[in-house]
């Protein structure tokens, strides 16, 4: 497929000397990238047609592209920015389009950055593996939680994920969320999630210990970043932000993590509003948050999935409750411990990339407690 056709270039801006931006393959002016040669594309999307709440985050690709393009790096990244899609009719031909991208540069192997836009566009994404008849996971850095029990509520950035969990076919095994605040969430958006056995962090357990973020984010497929989930101290630049929320640092420490799991394969960046960003803060700190993650993205061991269950150290815990013994698995590269989840034997098993979980060394200390840990659970009742 010939990507060109779904795109526009953008203007083109000056780089500093031995900047990241001089060793990216841009499509400015009339020379559109080879994207094929390279490990990481970037894609704008200039829509936010569902946003309700956050008008104006259609705008916003070009000036977090000019903070990250002056950045340095060490590391020599591999990136191809294909400029920004072009916009559809009505938003329902943007995620088309974004879907039959997504999947043409997943499909070659590439670490996707779209940069919206709104965050339905996290659906747009989606799309593009369900072409692939891929059974992913999605994790969501928020401070709500965009669901809704309501099926009569029309879909927008408030409730897009509906329209992932009601999708036909569904090729989705897990949500998680991180960072909702519990006095924006309904009780019966936490049950929801609690009845689809999917995933959810408080901002306050975040904040207490970061780590717990890191098995979750190293089982996602997809990440999707709304960035009101910053407190308004350490960003101004979208609407409806509060009094809490991540620090500055405590969100590229998440992009770090996200970026070292060898199983992640995009990441979306949404809600950004140029016109609330005077001094450019809000676009600097986005350029770092895409910095982190793709530093990380360069640190990856080649861990689970890409590595085989025999490459790792085994550690078998008995649970008589359950009468079967919890396996662990801990990997000589990173140190970092998966959790093997039994499931019916079928042929052509879909869910056979899900039955590993990561997990951390505290699931396997509080195994050997006699406890078993909820992420096994949870899968557990998902695979059987």
């Amino acid at each position: 497929m010939e990507l060109d056709i779904f795109f526009q270039p953008f203007e083109s801006f000056s780089l500093e000397k031995e900047s990241i931006g001089e060793s990216i393959d841009a499509y400015a002016n009339d020379h559109f990238p080879d994207w094929k040669k390279k490990d990481i594309v970037i894609i704008g999307i200039q829509e936010d047609r569902n946003s309700k709440q956050n008008k104006g985050s259609e705008k916003g690709q070009n000036n977090i592209r000019e903070e990250f393009y002056q950045l340095y790096s060490s590391v020599n990244f591999q990136i191809a920015d294909l400029g920004n899609v072009i916009k559809g009719k009505s938003v329902e031909d943007t995620y088309v389009a974004v879907s039959e991208i997504v999947k043409e540069l997943i499909l070659n192997g590439k670490f996707v950055i779209l940069l919206g836009g709104s965050q339905d566009l996290t659906y747009a994404n989606y799309l593009g593996y369900e072409k692939m008849e891929q059974v992913i996971n999605v994790v969501s850095v928020d401070n709500n939680i965009d669901i809704s029990n309501d099926a009569n509520e029309t879909h927008d950035c408030s409730n897009y994920l509906n329209k992932i969990v009601l999708h036909k076919p569904n090729y989705l095994f897990n949500f998680s969320q991180i960072g909702y605040q519990g006095y924006l969430v309904k009780k019966s958006q936490l049950n929801l999630l609690e009845e689809l056995y999917f995933d959810y962090l408080r901002l306050g357990q975040v904040q207490e210990d970061i780590a717990l973020c890191e098995p979750i984010l190293r089982n996602a497929d997809i990440l999707s970043i709304d960035l009101k989930v910053m407190r308004n101290s350490e960003y101004a630049s979208s609407y409806n932000l509060g009094p809490n929320g991540l620090f500055a640092n405590e969100i590229c420490q998440l992009m770090k993590y996200a970026g070292i799991s060898d199983k992640l394969s995009s990441v979306g960046i949404y809600e950004y509003i140029p016109e609330l960003d005077k001094n450019r803060m809000g676009a600097k700190l986005i350029a770092q948050m895409i910095f982190f993650l793709i530093t990380g993205f360069y640190s990856r061991k080649g861990d689970y999935p890409s590595g085989l269950k025999s490459d790792n150290l085994k550690y078998v815990v008995h649970h008589d409750e359950i009468d079967h013994s919890l396996v662990f698995y801990k990997s000589p590269k990173s140190d970092r411990w998966w959790l093997e989840v039994p499931y019916p034997p079928r042929n052509d098993f879909k869910f056979e990339r899900h039955h590993l979980v990561p997990c951390s060394y505290n699931d396997y200390e509080s195994a050997m407690k006699e406890n078993i840990p909820d992420i096994w659970w949870k899968t557990y009742r998902k695979l059987n």
